[in-house]
C-alpha cells in the first residue's frame, strides 16, 4: 500500500487534529500485522527474545543483583483487541525488554536549571541536575483526571539528559539497537487505554505501579518495520507540528484582524476572523460585536437624532405617570453613576444612567398550578420555555436577567404572551417607545457579572443590585441602527460558524477515510508495507 498520498492534503488534515491519534494507532496496527505476517516473523521474534534475555542477565550480573523473576508469558487476553489476532509468541513483556524505574525529582521542590524536567503536563519544567540519560518513554503513574477515575492524557518521549518527576516512570529498552525507545513510546501511546489505563488500580487515588507496567505486552519487531514506523510517525509529527504552527500564526493574525474590526466593523472583516484555521471562538467574536455595539462603534452618530437627554426626560415623565397611577410596584431611590462605575467608554452624545432609570425591575412569579391549555400560553424560565400553562403575565417580549444559579446575571428575552418564572428578574421599560429591548439585552450581555452577581456556592442577582447597574442610553434612532447592525453581523457569524463546522467535519471525514483504508488493508492481510 502506498501511504504517501494520504498525507498530501496537509491543510485539510490539519483541521482535524483530534483524529491524528487514531491515525497513529491504525498505522501501527497495520504495520505490526504486516510484520508478523512475514514468513520469518517467528524466528525474528525468537532472536530478539534471546538477545534481550542475554542482555538482561548481563545487566543483573554487572549490578551484582539477584536474578529478578521473569514475568509470565503473554496470554491471548493480554493483547489489545486490534492486535488480538497476532500470535502471542511474537510478544514479550515490557519488564523483559526494558528497564522501568520511577522518576527521582520532587516536582514542586526541584530547583530550576538547564536540564528538562519531565512532568505530567505537556510542557517540560526544568532542573539544575539530571538523573537520566538516553532515549526513554516516560509514563505518568497517576490519573490525569483526579480522584476515582482511571485516565492518562499523554505519555512523553525524551532524549539527552533530563530529570523526571517521581510520579512518572522511565522506560528504557535494554537493547536500544534492537528495539527503540521511540517505538515503545508510540506503541504505548497508541494503545494506552487498553495497555495502561486498564491496569490502573485504586479507588480514590487511581494509579499505575512499576510491577503493572512490567506486565504490558510489547510486539517483538525490528529492522525495516521499525524504520517504516519511524517514517510514518514522523509524518504524523509533521502534521501535528503544522497544525500547531497554523494555530499560532493564525491566532496572531486573528487578533490583528479583530483589532482592525474594532476600527472598521464591516462584514468584510468577518471572514478573515472566521477562517477555519483561526483560533477565535465564535462566542468571543459575538462578544466583541456586542462590545463594539455598546461602545457606539458599529454605526455613526447622527446629529439629527433626538438627544439622549430629551429621551431620558420622556422616560422619567412616563415613570412619574406610572408611579402616580400605582402601576410601579417597587419604589427605589435612583442610584447616581460615578466615573469609577463606567465599564466602557461611550460617545459624548450618550448618557450614563442606572438601570432603574429606564426600567422597573421585579421578580418573576411562582409557577401557576392551573391546568395545561393549548398552544399559545407558555412559561419562560431564565434559560428558555419550560412548559405551557393557562395564563400569561406579559403580552409583549420582556427583557429578563437570570437571578439564580450558574447563569445568574445572564440576560434573555422572553417571547410574547408568556408567564415568567421566579428564577428571573423582569425589566419592564417605563416607555417601551424610548428603549429598544435588544439594545439593552446587548448592554447587559457584556456587563461585568461581578457588578450584580453575589455568592460563589449559590450565585444570585437581587433587584437591589440590578437597579444600580450602569447602562448607556443613546438616542432611540441610534439604538435601532445598532440593533439592526448587530443582527446583520450575528447572522453572518452564524453562517460562518456553519461553514467552519463543515470544514472541520470534512477534515475529520478525510482522516476517518484514512483510518478506514488502513484498517481495510490490514484485514485484507497485506504482507508488506509499501
Amino acid at each position: 500500500m502506498n501511504i504517501a498520498p494520504l498525507f498530501k492534503n496537509f491543510d485539510e488534515l490539519a483541521d482535524a487534529p483530534e483524529r491524528i491519534p487514531a491515525l497513529r494507532k491504525v498505522i501501527l496496527a497495520y504495520l505490526l500485522h504486516s510484520a508478523v505476517n512475514s514468513p520469518d516473523a517467528a524466528s525474528r521474534a525468537a532472536t530478539l527474545r534471546t538477545a534481550h534475555e542475554t542482555r538482561r542477565g548481563e545487566l543483573i550480573r554487572r549490578a551484582a543483583r539477584k536474578e529478578v523473576p521473569t514475568v509470565p508469558e503473554v496470554a491471548d487476553d493480554d493483547l489489545p483487541p486490534s492486535l488480538s489476532d497476532i500470535p502471542t509468541v511474537l510478544f514479550d513483556r515490557l519488564g523483559n525488554i526494558a528497564s522501568i524505574e520511577k522518576g527521582l525529582s520532587q516536582i514542586q521542590s526541584t530547583t530550576p536549571g538547564k536540564y528538562p524536567l519531565v512532568v505530567t503536563a505537556e510542557t517540560r519544567s526544568s532542573s539544575e541536575s539530571f538523573d537520566f540519560e538516553g532515549a526513554a518513554a516516560i509514563i505518568p503513574l497517576v490519573s490525569s483526571t483526579g480522584h476515582g477515575d482511571a485516565s492518562l492524557k499523554r505519555l512523553h518521549y525524551q532524549e539527552g539528559r533530563y530529570a523526571v518527576g517521581n510520579i512518572l516512570a522511565v522506560v528504557k529498552p535494554i537493547c536500544p539497537d534492537l528495539l527503540r525507545a521511540r517505538f515503545i513510546y508510540e506503541y504505548l501511546s497508541a494503545f494506552k487505554e487498553e495497555l495502561l489505563v486498564s491496569r490502573m488500580v485504586g479507588t480514590a487515588n487511581v494509579s499505575l505501579t512499576v510491577n503493572k507496567l512490567k506486565e504490558v505486552p510489547v510486539p517483538l519487531v525490528s529492522g525495516p518495520v521499525l524504520c517504516r514506523i519511524d517514517e510514518l510517525m514522523a509524518l504524523c509529527d509533521r502534521l501535528e507540528a503544522q497544525q500547531q504552527e497554523r494555530e499560532t500564526r493564525h491566532a496572531a493574525l486573528a487578533r490583528a484582524s479583530l483589532a482592525r474590526f474594532a476600527d472598521a466593523p464591516t462584514p468584510a472583516n468577518l471572514p478573515f476572523l472566521f477562517h477555519p484555521s483561526y483560533a477565535i471562538p465564535p462566542a468571543d467574536l459575538r462578544k466583541s460585536i456586542l462590545t463594539l455595539a455598546v461602545q457606539g462603534k458599529l454605526v455613526p452618530q447622527d446629529p439629527n437624532d433626538e438627544p439622549a437627554g430629551e429621551l431620558l426626560e420622556k422616560v422619567r415623565k412616563a415613570r412619574r405617570t406610572l408611579a402616580e397611577s400605582g402601576d410601579v410596584k417597587t419604589k427605589v431611590q435612583l442610584a447616581p453613576i460615578g466615573p469609577d462605575q463606567e465599564p466602557y467608554s461611550i460617545p459624548d452624545t450618550w448618557l450614563w444612567v442606572p438601570l432603574n432609570e429606564v426600567t422597573e425591575l421585579v421578580y418573576g412569579k411562582l409557577l401557576p398550578t392551573t391546568e395545561l391549555l393549548p398552544e399559545g400560553f407558555q412559561v419562560f424560565g431564565a434559560n428558555g420555555i419550560i412548559g405551557r400553562f393557562s395564563k400569561y403575565l406579559y403580552e409583549d417580549e420582556m427583557l429578563l436577567i437570570s437571578c439564580r444559579g450558574a447563569y445568574s446575571g445572564t440576560p434573555n428575552i422572553s417571547p410574547p404572551k408568556c408567564y415568567v418564572t421566579n428564577n428571573s428578574i423582569v425589566c419592564e421599560f417605563f416607555d417601551s417607545k424610548a428603549c429598544d429591548i435588544r439594545f439593552f439585552h446587548a448592554v447587559i450581555s457584556i456587563s461585568p457579572r461581578e457588578k450584580i452577581v453575589t455568592g460563589s456556592a449559590q450565585p444570585q442577582v437581587t433587584v437591589a443590585n440590578a437597579i444600580k447597574l450602569p447602562v448607556p442610553l443613546p438616542p432611540l434612532a441610534e439604538q435601532r441602527r445598532i440593533v439592526a447592525k448587530v443582527e446583520q453581523l450575528m447572522a453572518l457569524v452564524d453562517a460562518l460558524e456553519t461553514q467552519l463546522a463543515a470544514s472541520r467535519a470534512t477534515a475529520a471525514n478525510l482522516l476517518s477515510a484514512v483510518v478506514a483504508e488502513l484498517t481495510a488493508c490490514r484485514h485484507a492481510g497485506a504482507s508488506t508495507p509499501s
